[in-house]
């Protein structure tokens, strides 16, 4: 059943916006509000999937409804009821964030496809923020220990700035997912987030593949090439073991940095960009900078807000967390029933070494899930897990 709910103050306009849209399809539940203030109230109260506004109204007019309502239940579809004379006013509330304005008397026709084509936008929108939650899901960064709880309260605090953020901490610890919290909490969330591992790219191409290259640039340089800074327009870049990058690829970050603009390899003209820098590395920089591999006006300018991943060895107490995620993310991925681990089991994977940190303990689990019993048992954990 969809509901829709008419607020309207003529009794005459609402009776008949009801009965059309009722005889129209025996799925539509219609619910009526005499004025903008019991409208409100309702729309508070219940889940409605589409509203019809009027704009002219005592105690609390349609401009005021539809600026509530938005803030109370952003998703519906609101369209606005307007007289002659307020059609002007109609146009200015779907810069408001109303889906559309029926005139009156309104249009059988009009009407009717108006309320379609809303109700099908309010399914789009929900199955949107549904697929969302999924798509954030993969990233979901899971623990309570202290040091994770403190990474989550930075992020909340800084996700929704521009501050650049660097993120330290060993191999296989999850700063990937840190990087994506941070862009998926911020106000860059609809523009991209482009990665960029810093390892795995040659020195020698490093430059092109962040700046993009002009043709002829350089032997197989056949056609112009926009690079990552460009790619990452809008939104945020993130430089994953930035530790590994060439020096002179390091000096332009920093001009990129400085100036928000970069230039191709091989050209001369500068391109404006507005990216948001998310470092990350395995290395110790004090170090790399003491022995001229990394410069430190670039660590500075890029370590405005440092955050530390733990290794897993000093956050087992998340371990009982990580292994249920994990079980039950493989099961689902696997189409096989969800396996259960016995208290024992845990204990044992709490108390091994985790050189491979999370990433280690991830590919045990999937192990333990295809070879042990259907409840994984300590005797399991010896057999596949121990080292």
């Amino acid at each position: 059943m969809s509901k829709i709910l008419i607020i309207e103050d003529e009794a005459a306009i609402r009776r008949v916006l009801t009965k059309i849209i009722s005889e129209e399809n025996d799925a539509y539940n219609v619910e009526e509000a005499e004025d903008g203030l019991l409208g409100i109230e309702m729309i508070k109260n219940n889940d409605y999937d589409l509203v019809l506004c009027d704009i002219k109204m005592p105690k609390m007019d349609g401009v005021e409804v539809l600026e509530k309502a938005k803030k109370i239940k952003p998703e519906i579809p609101i369209v606005m009821i307007s007289g002659h004379g307020d059609l002007d006013t109609a146009v200015n509330t779907m810069r408001l964030g109303a889906f559309d304005y029926i005139s009156k008397p309104p249009d059988l026709n009009r009407l009717l496809n108006t309320v379609r084509n809303a109700l099908d936008n309010k399914v789009l929108v929900v199955e949107n923020k549904r697929l969302k939650k999924k798509v954030s899901k993969s990233y979901e960064m899971v623990g309570e220990s202290a040091a994770i709880s403190g990474i989550k309260d930075i992020i909340e605090k800084v996700a929704n700035t521009d501050a650049r953020v660097f993120i330290t901490g060993p191999n296989g610890t999850g700063k990937e997912l840190v990087a994506h919290w941070l862009h998926e909490k911020s106000a860059r969330v609809k523009a991209p987030m482009i990665e960029v591992n810093c390892a795995a790219i040659p020195s020698e191409l490093i430059e092109s593949e962040l700046f993009g290259h002009v043709k002829g640039s350089f032997t197989g340089a056949n056609k112009d090439r926009a690079g990552k800074f460009e790619a990452a327009n809008g939104g945020t870049l993130f430089l994953d073991e930035i530790g590994d990058m060439s020096l002179s690829a390091q000096a332009k970050v920093l001009r990129a940095l400085q100036e928000s603009r970069i230039s191709r390899v091989g050209s001369d003209s500068d391109i404006k960009v507005d990216v948001r820098i998310i470092a990350a590395t395995n290395k110790n920089l004090q170090k790399e900078i003491s022995a001229g591999r990394f410069r430190e006006d670039l660590y500075h300018r890029l370590a405005v807000i440092l955050i530390k991943v733990p290794a897993l060895n000093d956050r087992r107490e998340d371990i009982p967390l990580l292994v249920r995620f994990f079980a039950d993310k493989i099961a689902a991925a696997q189409g096989t029933p969800e396996k259960m681990f016995s208290p024992e089991a845990i204990v044992l994977l709490q108390e091994q070494n985790w050189t491979g940190n999370i990433r280690e303990l991830r590919n045990v689990v999937e192990r333990l899930i295809i070879l042990g019993e259907k409840e994984v048992s300590a005797n399991d954990i010896k057999l596949f897990a121990s080292k």
